[in-house]
């Protein structure tokens, strides 16, 4: 239980890999990448395009190829498009970042509206290949050109755009998860905002293949049969599309592997006992669903953990680890050989009056350490804290076979300590009782409130003496029976004398520490 409680004890946790720096600084960070990303992609892509263009009509009787007039206004056309598809790009991150920029949680209708960032620039950017596919049109139009040229060299220009479209939307989407995660930092949607796995690899495999087997195909259209596409295009082509698709795919698959790996070691860590983390919801498809379902699986372990720990302390951890064993609580008990050692403190109504409330627990928390720190250390448990005093147990729920000895052996350290912590505050002094016998242990109460606790002579008993050994100057006295079970223990005991305790018809002998006996478990 002790990871688990540690967890429990500790409600912070590391919020994953979410970046806390200003949203300004992380919306000027995001635009860096963008700015060189996203051009550079446009610009390969349009290269691709250009150049396959070229190769597919290579070699048909009439037809040029690319010219001058090309080259030119391939210059002409970028320089132009791209400061518009930049500026427009911008301002289309700009609105759908305000709440960032102004540190401020974003609304519902603002993740939504970032989520579809993205696909937006994508179909901008798509925008300017439908331009470039026109102005390519219309100059070989105007060449006097066949129409399947002219539809060959539109097909060109517009495989190329969507696949580097489909490329763009997937660097933007990956590009921007920093941000993703500060939005949903405070507010994770309860259903998918995103296009999910399923749609981002069908995506991939239609952009980074399909487009290029597509252009394999398009190479043959209107062309003589006497006059097919060279090897050189072909290849061309082939290698195009494995360099273009294979970017598109790590691109995809960094994006779905990512989340996945990060799950994994946070999995990892749950299976170790570690209650403290939890993963950035930086997706709005399947995936960001697993990451917020995976951080309110942990939550609700660390909250089982907490009531756990609690119920620990009020019950013991061995009553605790019986109960979740045995899958349902029920009333009742078992007979038990166990041993008993009852504390109490002297002259706590004293205590109370003459010193302030705050100053009395802290008193009162002192002296219940101890008795915890010895009785757990023999084996035993403190079943309960009755006012000032407190209920030892040895043998119960889990059967110790020396219980008898330990008790006793507790209470003999118990003694020393107390003197210690008397010596330091003088107003502490307590007296204890230990017995052994037969009892019933179980759970008492009703089914909507009950407790674990042990019930017989023993538990009696050893409350008796300890009221007697208030008498005494030695402040602890054990029953005859509590000796006879002790073995080697009872040789640190010695005859007190007979004592007649309240409640019982025959007088019973006691016992009492041997003068310098040391404490110490046998070997």
């Amino acid at each position: 239980m002790t990871a688990l409680t540690d967890a429990a004890r500790n409600p912070q946790y590391v919020a994953g890999v979410l970046d806390e720096r200003p949203g300004a600084e992380l919306f000027a960070d995001a635009g860096r990448r963008l700015t060189m990303r996203m051009p550079a992609a446009n610009l390969v892509g349009g290269a691709l395009a250009l150049a396959s263009g070229a190769l597919t009509s290579a070699g048909i009787k009439g037809q040029p190829g690319v010219g001058w007039a090309d080259i030119v206004l391939f210059v002409v056309y970028m320089s132009v498009a791209g400061p518009v598809g930049f500026t427009v790009a911008g301002r289309t991150c700009a609105r759908s970042t305000q709440w960032l920029v102004a540190d401020r949680p974003a609304t519902s209708e603002e993740q939504r509206r970032l989520l579809l960032v993205p696909l937006w620039l994508a179909l901008q950017g798509m925008l300017g290949w439908f331009g470039a596919a026109l102005a390519w049109s219309l100059l070989t139009a105007i060449g006097h050109h066949s129409g399947t040229y002219v539809a060959r060299v539109a097909m060109s220009i517009l495989l190329g755009g969507l696949a580097t479209s489909g490329l763009v939307y997937l660097i933007v989407e990956w590009t921007i998860r920093p941000i993703v995660a500060r939005a949903f930092a405070g507010n994770v949607p309860e259903r998918m905002l995103a296009p999910g796995v399923r749609v981002k690899l069908i995506a991939s495999w239609l952009i980074g293949a399909d487009v290029f087997l597509l252009m394999i195909g398009l190479s043959f259209i209107g062309r003589p049969r006497s006059q097919p596409p060279t090897a050189g295009a072909i290849w061309f082509i082939i290698g195009a599309g494995l360099l273009a698709g294979s970017a598109v795919v790590y691109v995809a698959t960094r994006s779905l592997a990512t989340p996945l790996v990060e799950l994994r070691r946070c999995v990892g860590q749950v299976q170790h006992g570690d209650l403290d983390v939890a993963l950035t919801v930086n997706d709005g498809g399947e995936l960001g669903l697993l990451q917020a379902g995976f951080n309110q699986m942990v939550a609700g372990l660390r909250e089982r953990a907490m009531l756990a720990d609690l119920f620990g302390r009020h019950v013991g951890e061995q009553v605790a680890r019986n109960a979740v064993a045995a899958g349902e609580i029920k009333l009742g008990g078992e007979r038990r050989e166990v041993a008993a050692v009852f504390v109490d403190l002297i002259g706590s109504t004293r205590l109370t009056q003459g010193a302030p409330p705050e100053d009395v627990l802290r008193l009162l928390n002192q002296f219940f350490a101890i008795i915890v720190r010895v009785v757990g250390e023999e084996g035993g448990w403190v079943n309960k804290f009755e006012g000032d005093g407190a209920l030892c147990v040895f043998g119960a729920p889990a059967p110790t076979p020396d219980s008898a000895a330990r008790a006793l052996r507790a209470a003999r350290t118990l003694r020393r300590e107390l003197l210690t912590l008397a010596a330091v505050t003088p107003e502490l002094d307590a007296a204890m009782g230990v017995s052994a016998g037969t009892v019933v242990a179980g759970n008492v109460g009703a089914e909507e409130r009950y407790e674990y606790s042990v019930i017989g002579v023993p538990v009696n008993e050893a409350a008796r003496l300890t009221d007697e050994a208030k008498q005494r100057l030695g402040r602890v006295l054990a029953s005859e029976e509590a000796l006879q079970r002790a073995g080697a223990e009872a040789n640190s005991w010695t005859v007190a004398g007979e004592l007649q305790l309240r409640g019982y018809d025959n007088p019973i002998l006691v016992y009492q520490p041997s003068d310098g006996t040391a404490v110490h478990a046998p070997n």
